[in-house]
């Protein structure tokens, strides 16, 4: 079964950014919309943004100006760029299908703090 893996979360200061990868194994990615989703601790997950297989896409429109998502086919990447980072951008980081077709992988941490 595939499993996707995110990484590149870490501590970061209010105002700074961090880029997150997720790498999905096999042929699936090619023709997938892809995701990042994020989990703040006590709340829901929730969508962030999307990138078509043409590279169309579209950012939550709370982040928009500050999250950009784009996608390395050759590589079966998703990249999610977070500039101006606050506080309220602390959460478990995910990717996957926009239809969430795959198990969902460990995430990963972004902490953002003074």
């Amino acid at each position: 079964q595939v499993q996707v893996v995110e990484s590149g979360g870490d501590l970061v200061q209010p105002g700074g950014s961090l880029t997150l990868s997720c790498v999905v194994p096999g042929t699936i990615f090619t023709s997938k919309t892809m995701a990042w989703y994020r989990q703040a601790s006590g709340k829901e997950r929730e969508w962030v943004a999307l990138i078509g297989t043409s590279g169309l896409h579209n950012v939550a429109s709370a982040l928009r100006g500050r999250f950009t998502i784009s996608r390395d086919n050759a590589k079966n990447i998703v990249y999610l760029r977070m500039d101006g980072l606050k506080s309220e951008d602390t959460a478990v980081y995910y990717c996957n299908t926009a239809d969430d077709q795959l198990p969902w992988g460990q995430g990963t941490l972004v902490t953002v703090s003074s």
